[in-house]
């Protein structure tokens, strides 16, 4: 869905360093983080020596120089950059070719042994093979001049521009981040091998724009340096303040810290994310940030991916894909107004559309609503796709059999109690639908769709602002989805009719969902009547116009476009273009019934009229509605159209008022 500007491939010669230094103000403590090595005086600072704080050594010089021969097989070339470790120097292998290799140091310590089991811990890494993973060739060890052995890491060269570099260099242009829907693209590319190593039983530990690498179009992580198993309770973590999880000090590396580097690492290319005591801050709030209020998914998903407690995050990068994937789809199509539908992993397609042909009302918008879709894991899931819909009896009366042999160890099957208390919901009995999600809230109180069904019930029971509540909740745990925002929009809509006010929120979620994908038809009408509510009849029309003419409701939406043109507007706000309008658009649609084409013709001869009445007279001398565009020819038409409607009702009375109607609209004759 996004191109990505190609990188070319770089000279390894022209990659390395003619002075290798580090600035003063990047040298910190690798124990502590404080500030050494710097300078004062006037006096340039130390490049070794011990941290003042904790008497941590540290070095910020090269310990390799070009010549040197590593582990009899590489030869130095120079050093290529500094690392949380140490400088990572570019080599040739002279066993193989003289191929181009990265070496970097794993430890350094005076201490022979523990480096000599530094070397044999990380030897599990050679193993890892991916595509967007750097291949790992061997493991060395090397004692520099000063006597100290070091071990490194021999890695295939990479030759590209670190996403780092990427940034950098766009902010030169004078942009200060990424487009966001690029730097969407770059994460999504990565996450397929964060997600490769928690296979593995790895955390990947120090995710960061820095560690990713692009070469022509594609994207590799450059430094498994830090990455570490899940189940080490014993080696040293590292990573970098900022990007790092607050409770990996605690917790050790799991899925979820992962999770949070690249949530940061996402909200490092998509804004300037504020620094505290050199390090990257909070995420900034809508109200400070104009690109979350843009983009308001977008943000939702930095928040649960970043969230202070671990067990609130995505659970895997492949839930973090899928969420992120479909904020990328409503962000592009937020800036090109392109929809880019796409398949939900968590819900079915709508059921309906609610709001056409009546005011907005709980029910229709549970009956509408897409349903969650069954767990094809759960042990009852064939049972519930062979049973058909129901009341709460009926469908527990065509279980009962089945459910003995599907039966949970909690006694149950998670997705048959979901099933029941939908049952429930779409019979309207909101006592029976909340006792259940009582009894299954205590069972499985972490399961999102509790939230979901909550607000069903609660629309029900004509309570919109706690529905609005629960379908928030969704919404921040699947940002990418399209069904919480529209059930927000519909429960927000609710609660706005209640006050008597259109909802700016509401009008928003609804443009989201219609703009990215069009099958929501009820999101076109929702975002059509808030507009209409607001005054701004131009847009709702425009919103309309854009359903599908090969569209179920194409004539709904047609029909209710010349309502939106015409109803409700005094004679001095009507024009001739805007009346001629409204009669094309009538006599273009194809009516399934006379009685529904009379009403059509009824709304814009009415407003016809009035306008004549007014002391308008047209330009052109075009007909309206094939009547002659003055009051006697106007006047026929109503009448036509009223006696049209007459043959076509079974009332009784409704016919005798309808006559009526049509004889005193009739135009006067003389004999």
């Amino acid at each position: 869905m996004v191109e990505v500007p190609r990188v070319a491939r770089i000279n390894p010669r022209r990659a390395v360093l003619a002075d290798p230094q580090v600035a003063e103000r990047h040298r910190v403590c690798g124990k502590c983080e404080k500030p050494v090595g710097r300078g004062r005086d006037g006096k340039p600072g130390r490049t070794e020596g011990f941290c003042a704080n904790c008497g941590t050594r540290f070095s910020f010089t090269p310990k390799l120089a070009a010549g040197d021969l590593v582990g009899g097989q590489y030869r130095v070339e120079g050093c290529l950059a500094h690392g949380g470790l140490g400088w990572i120097y570019l080599a040739t292998d002279r066993n193989v070719s003289d191929r181009w290799v990265v070496l970097k140091g794993l430890l350094n310590s005076g201490d022979a042994d523990a480096m000599v089991s530094a070397v044999a811990e990380r030897r599990f890494l050679a193993e890892v093979e991916h595509p967007s993973i750097v291949k790992i060739h061997n493991f060395v060890e090397h004692t520099g001049a000063d006597g100290v052995p070091v071990g490194y890491i021999v890695m295939e060269y990479v030759g590209g521009t670190s996403l780092k570099q990427i940034l950098r260099t766009h902010r030169e242009t004078g942009a200060i981040v990424l487009p966001p829907a690029r730097a969407i693209a770059y994460v999504l590319e990565m996450l397929p091998a964060l997600g490769y190593l928690h296979s593995l039983g790895l955390a990947y530990c120090d995710f960061k724009p820095d560690n990713v690498m692009q070469t022509d179009e594609q994207l590799k992580l450059i430094d498994l340096g830090a990455v570490i198993a899940m189940d080490d309770r014993d080696s040293p973590i590292y990573g970098t303040i900022g990007y790092q999880a607050p409770e990996i000090a605690k917790t050790g590396p799991t899925v979820a810290t992962d999770i949070y580097t690249v949530g940061r690492t996402l909200a490092v290319l998509l804004i300037d994310l504020p620094q505290q005591g050199g390090h990257f801050g909070a995420l900034p709030s809508a109200r400070t940030e104009p690109l979350f209020a843009q983009y308001d998914s977008l943000h939702r998903l930095l928040l649960r991916a970043t969230a202070g407690d671990p067990g609130a995050r995505f659970s895997s990068m492949e839930e973090l894909a899928d969420q992120l994937t479909g904020v990328l789809r409503e962000v592009l199509s937020t800036d090109d107004a392109v929809p880019r539908p796409g398949m939900s992993s968590y819900f079915g397609p709508p059921r309906g559309v609610f709001g056409v042909d009546s005011p907005v009302r709980g029910l229709d918008i549970v009956a509408a609503l897409p349903v969650p879709l069954v767990d094809p894991g759960d042990s009852a899931a064939p049972l519930l796709a062979a049973v058909v819909g129901g009341s709460v009896e009926e469908l527990e009366r065509a279980l009962a059999a089945g459910m003995r042999s599907v039966a949970t160890a909690d006694g149950e099957s998670v997705e048959v109690a979901l099933r029941l208390i939908r049952a429930a919901l779409e019979h309207d009995d909101v006592g029976e639908a909340r006792r259940r999600l009582t009894d299954f809230a205590a069972v499985y109180p972490e399961e999102w769709r509790l939230a979901w069904y909550r607000g069903q019930a609660a629309l029900l029971a004509g309570e919109p602002d706690s529905a609005a509540t629960e379908f928030d909740a969704v919404y921040a745990a699947l940002p990418g989805e399209a069904a919480p925002k529209l059930a927000l929009a519909a429960a927000r809509e609710l609660s706005s009719a209640q006050a008597d006010q259109p909802s700016v929120s509401a009008a928003r979620h609804y443009d989201t969902v219609w703009r990215t994908d069009r099958s929501y038809l009820a999101a076109a009408f929702g975002s059509a009547r808030i507009l209409r509510q607001a005054g701004d009849r131009t847009r709702a029309v425009r919103v309309l116009d854009q359903v599908d003419p090969d569209s179920a409701r194409h004539i709904d939406a047609a029909s209710t476009a010349v309502e939106v043109m015409l109803d409700g507007r005094a004679p001095g706000e009507l024009s001739e273009s805007i009346l001629r309008d409204a009669g094309d658009r009538v006599r273009r649609l194809t009516l399934v019934t006379k009685g529904r084409a009379a009403q059509a013709r009824l709304r814009v001869l009415t407003a016809a009229l009035a306008w004549l009445r007014a002391g308008n007279a047209p330009a052109q001398r075009d007909s309206l509605l094939g009547e002659h565009f003055d009051e006697d020819g106007v006047r026929a038409g109503l009448e036509h159209s009223y006696r049209d409607l007459a043959r076509e009702t079974d009332d009784t009375w409704e016919r005798f008022d309808l006559v009526r109607q049509a004889n005193m609209v009739r135009p006067r004759t003389t004999l």
